[in-house]
């Protein structure tokens, strides 16, 4: 695998970055101009058949998203990324699917960037391929969820420069990608760009804590 060793890596506007992480090295995702989705994806380093899996995440805390200090697990209940500090307003999402081509048809726009297909070209850049697109951790997108079940789909509230930190639990690859949505408010007016900053590992960086 190539490792990517720049220490900012800059995601343009309806497109996905890959990097891989060694256990316990830490990674921000920065919302560069403010009110942009990202996908985030974790897969195993030595097996991407084992990846994040948001269902089996949100057993594992009893809560839709992760608190700092909280563990993200794989589909094998075993931690691969933790939340270490958020300077965002907090609002994420593990709710919705990724958005990819047939979200797309349905929406009438065929052709459409996805962040499905941002994620295959990514992991393809590292000599990688996955069978399938596993549920992302959906940061910054704010997707309320009302008393009697229904889901409103509202702009991100985040404003430039704030991020979320995760340290890998286990070697693994991350692939974020700036969702293209542009048929539904999530974005704001427009699809933007996100930065990935690989960071030093856990003990460089001290404990958990809020930045």
């Amino acid at each position: 695998m190539k490792l990517m060793n720049e220490s900012r890596i800059v995601v343009p506007p309806r497109q996905g970055r890959a990097v891989v992480l060694t256990r316990g090295q830490r990674v921000r995702l920065e919302d560069i101009d403010g009110g942009q989705v990202g996908d985030v994806f974790a897969f195993s380093a030595d097996d991407v058949s084992e990846f994040h899996s948001a269902s089996h995440t949100r057993a594992h805390n009893s809560r839709l998203f992760p608190l700092v200090g909280e563990s993200f697990v794989t589909n094998r209940r075993r931690p691969i990324l933790t939340l270490v500090a958020d300077t965002s307003p907090g609002i994420h999402d593990m709710l919705i699917a990724a958005c990819d081509p047939a979200r797309y048809a349905a929406l009438g726009a065929t052709g459409h960037a996805s962040c499905a297909e941002n994620l295959h070209s990514a992991l393809a850049e590292l000599g990688l391929t996955s069978q399938v697109v596993p549920q992302p951790i959906n940061i910054f997108m704010r997707i309320p969820v009302a008393g009697d079940g229904g889901l409103s789909w509202l702009s991100a509230p985040t404003r430039g420069g704030e991020a979320v930190t995760f340290e890998a639990a286990m070697d693994c690859v991350l692939v974020l990608s700036a969702c293209p949505q542009d048929l539904t408010a999530i974005n704001g007016e427009r699809p933007t760009a996100l930065a990935i900053d690989l960071l030093a590992d856990a003990e460089t960086q001290g404990s958990i804590a809020n930045d």
